[in-house]
């Protein structure tokens, strides 16, 4: 079988032509693209898509490649890739039905709205950062035997093969990798926990770029999934291991909790743009609803938003984002625990004047709309997509939360555990790991799921599949889904060049629009000051992981120049 690959080093060589560009406008070289007429598959690493790209070409379908390659990310991207954290999953079968599976963890039995405060009422704000006490029951296991279950065609062992295989005879450390473990807040968490320190930095240096990476514990707790499904991992020897050592370190997760976990099929969120329709997640992701309000405010603004790059098109967004974001920061939750008035905050009328609200020529100041600041989820979530011929596709996206999660593997299991505890809203009215303080509707609730940013999105033109898309990125996941959107979708781009163009970000607070450096030109960013706009640049928004189902019947897998994954076909 030959497998159309593109893969990490291309994607180093053209960040380092990027580097010594002189043209603003890309920072990050070229999107890179691989082309099929049977299936693809693009994620984070080039193994991740070679075994679900084989997937494809045994018989597999999309569930079948997204699985698998979400196994391996587990082995080969522990920045994000996991086994032991959650997300979400979008379906659409070749029939043309949609279905959104939540696997996002959940508080363990023993948290309560006060477990990160001391006896006194004062904030234990690390206790939801590092340490036992941070680790939410996780989800992704159950929540890839679900999908298997519903959808699968190939035998689960099959799918989980690939995994056990780079685990147990090792996989070569990408340069990606080894700079990240080099990077001190990173090696200083690590360092920290016995097992990480002995698989990262096994002669107290970070592995270096090359280096074979082999992870025996990993492979044998594969093989227990593999033999076992998902109760290898959440009940037996494995289960214990990890209950006794999160209680060891803090915590208060236990077997009980991890047998009791169970996924949630939920409703798909979809609304129309236009000749387009995004089907997207439900609460508890709060990308459908942060799509549905900004582009429906964009419907009812003053100006232009068709020039990509332009300062006005930037302005008029970024106004509808502070707007959006505003909404969710201040009353969205986990919507088996909380109330919310969807309905209101959604309703035409109400998106209409929310639109007509937004000065043409000047920035409306966060602190005159009401709203708390977005409870921050860290950058190093991961996505893939995959999709088939026939229509059929997956956008899933998962984390653990923090990069590398909490910092520890756990004695025999091999698994980085997740610190998603933080991503509720930890000690209500007090600054999470991101500075941002939170309200009462994402307050920890024991059994609870914590409100997310994760967009995993399909998006559908005159009714047949185009494209499927999703990133990692914290709060900015959402905004970066949008720009991609809009860029393929009305503006037209080809789906590399609207993955590769620059980004910006508005979250309503703190009240600034980040942009990545490099990115815009200079006229344009003095003219985002001179409407009152703050800058603040970064390294880079999002990493996109898309197809598109182009119209000769072609499908497209880009990866994002911004990361080092890679996208292949059958």
């Amino acid at each position: 079988m030959r497998l159309r690959l593109v893969a990490g080093a291309a994607a180093a060589l053209f960040l380092a032509l990027a580097a010594l560009s002189a043209q603003a406008s890309a920072p990050f070289g070229e999107a890179l693209a691989a082309h099929s007429k049977r299936g693809i598959v693009s994620a984070a690493t080039p193994e991740s898509v070679e075994a679900g790209a084989r997937v494809l070409a045994a018989g597999g379908g999309a569930v079948d490649a997204a699985i698998t390659a979400a196994f391996v990310l587990a082995v080969t991207y522990p920045q994000a890739g996991n086994l032991a954290g959650g997300g979400f999953a979008l379906v659409r079968t070749a029939e043309g039905d949609f279905f959104a599976l939540d696997f996002r963890e959940t508080a363990p039995a023993a948290t309560w709205r006060n477990t990160y405060l001391d006896a006194g009422g004062a904030s234990r704000a690390q206790a939801s950062r590092y340490g036992g006490l941070a680790v939410a029951t996780p989800g992704t296991v159950r929540g890839l035997e679900a999908l298997h279950r519903k959808f699968g065609r190939l035998p689960w062992g099959r799918l989980v093969a690939p995994a056990i295989a780079l685990a147990r005879d090792g996989y070569r450390v990408p340069p990606g990798l080894a700079r990240e473990l080099a990077e001190e807040r990173v090696r200083r968490v690590l360092s920290r926990d016995p097992q990480a320190a002995r698989l990262f930095y096994p002669q107290g240096e970070p592995v270096a770029a090359g280096t074979l990476l082999v992870q025996p514990d990993l492979a044998a707790t594969l093989e227990a999934i593999a033999s076992r499904g998902a109760d290898g991992f959440h009940r037996g020897e494995v289960a214990r291991r990890i209950a006794a050592f999160v209680r060891a370190t803090g915590g208060v997760l236990t077997e009980a909790d991890l047998a009791g976990y169970a996924p949630s099929w939920r409703i798909p969120f979809a609304f129309d743009y236009g000749r387009f329709r995004l089907v997207t997640m439900p609460l508890p992701s709060a990308g459908g609803f942060l799509l549905a309000s900004i582009l429906g405010q964009l419907r009812f603004v003053r100006g232009d938003i068709s020039f990509r790059d332009s300062a006005e098109a930037i302005h008029l967004i970024a106004e509808a984002e502070r707007r959006a974001y505003a909404d969710r920061n201040r009353f969205l939750g986990d919507p088996d625990c909380v109330d919310m008035p969807l309905a209101r905050l959604l309703a035409p009328a109400r998106l209409a004047a929310l639109g007509f609200s937004i000065d043409p020529v000047q920035a409306t100041p966060s602190r005159e709309m009401p709203g708390g600041a977005w409870p921050g989820e860290r950058d190093q979530t991961t996505h893939l997509s995959s999709a088939t011929a026939d229509g059929g596709a997956v956008s899933l996206t998962y984390t653990l939360n923090d990069t590398f999660g909490n910092g520890t593997v756990v004695p025999g299991v091999g698994v980085l555990l997740n610190n998603e505890m933080d991503d509720f809203s930890a000690v209500p009215g007090i600054a999470n790991m991101f500075g941002l303080v939170q309200g009462e509707a994402n307050a920890v609730r024991a059994g609870g799921r914590p409100l997310s940013s994760m967009t995993p999105t399909i998006v559908l033109e005159d009714g047949r599949p185009r494209f499927v898309l999703g990133s990692p990125g914290g709060a900015t996941i959402p905004t970066t889904v949008l720009q991609v959107f809009l860029n393929a979708g009305p503006r037209g781009q080809p789906l590399a060049e609207a993955v590769a163009a620059p980004r910006f970000h508005h979250q309503h607070l703190p009240d600034r629009i980040e942009v990545e450096t490099g990115a815009f030109p200079e006229n344009v960013k003095a003219a985002l000051r001179e409407k009152g706009h703050v800058l603040e640049e970064r390294s880079a928004l999002g990493i996109v992981h898309a197809i598109a189902f182009e119209r000769d019947g072609t499908l497209t897998g880009v990866a994002d120049p911004r990361g080092y994954g890679a996208a292949a076909g059958p």
